[in-house]
């Protein structure tokens, strides 16, 4: 029988994702003020690769990445991606643009082998936590690099994320505080 052990604290991720600038400042704000600190925040990247969002968030769409400093227990992925859920909705009811959903936040943690994404939606490939939110493993790091599954996002292929993800590798393999939990 194996012996049960507490999981590693991990790297918590927020994806942010918009066409307006205010709309990054004032998701944040919210997250800061939840989660403490950003370690770590990548370059605002232009999201091109399919206009699925286009209906309920209009074009020109970037992503934008933060670490958070503080790492978290994975088991509070779900309870996190009801949080964001809530802030989705709440900046749109500002109704400060014409877009019906004008911010998407996705949370999802790093550890040095994955990028766990949460999502409301069930797949084959999706795990169910509770309270409607489900997981996905959305990369794998094998082999010196980041590899996609065949149900990874077309923009999570992008070697530009990637080189942002493995950042927050090195962030996690220089020491960063691994004991502190949330």
């Amino acid at each position: 029988m194996g012996q049960i052990n507490a999981p590693q604290p991990v790297l918590l991720i927020l994806a942010a994702f918009s066409r307006h600038k205010q709309a990054f400042t004032w998701a944040f704000e919210q997250a800061t003020a939840a989660w403490g600190p950003v370690a770590m925040t990548s370059p605002r990247f232009d999201f091109s690769e399919t206009d699925y969002y286009e209906p309920t968030m209009g074009p020109g769409l970037s992503k934008q990445f933060w670490a958070f400093e503080t790492f978290i227990d994975p088991a509070r992925l779900s309870e996190i991606k009801q949080q964001t859920n809530h802030w989705e909705a709440s900046y749109a009811q500002l109704d400060q643009h014409a877009e019906r959903r004008p911010l998407n936040l996705d949370p999802g943690y790093l550890t040095l082998a994955k990028l766990v994404l949460a999502s409301t939606k069930d797949h084959a490939h999706r795990m169910y936590l509770n309270q409607g939110i489900y997981a996905e493993v959305t990369l794998r790091f094998q082999h010196h690099r980041w590899r996609a599954w065949d149900w990874t996002f077309p923009d999570y292929r992008r070697s530009d994320y990637h080189e942002f993800f493995s950042q927050c590798r090195e962030y996690i393999q220089q020491g960063a505080p691994r004991g502190r939990s949330t």
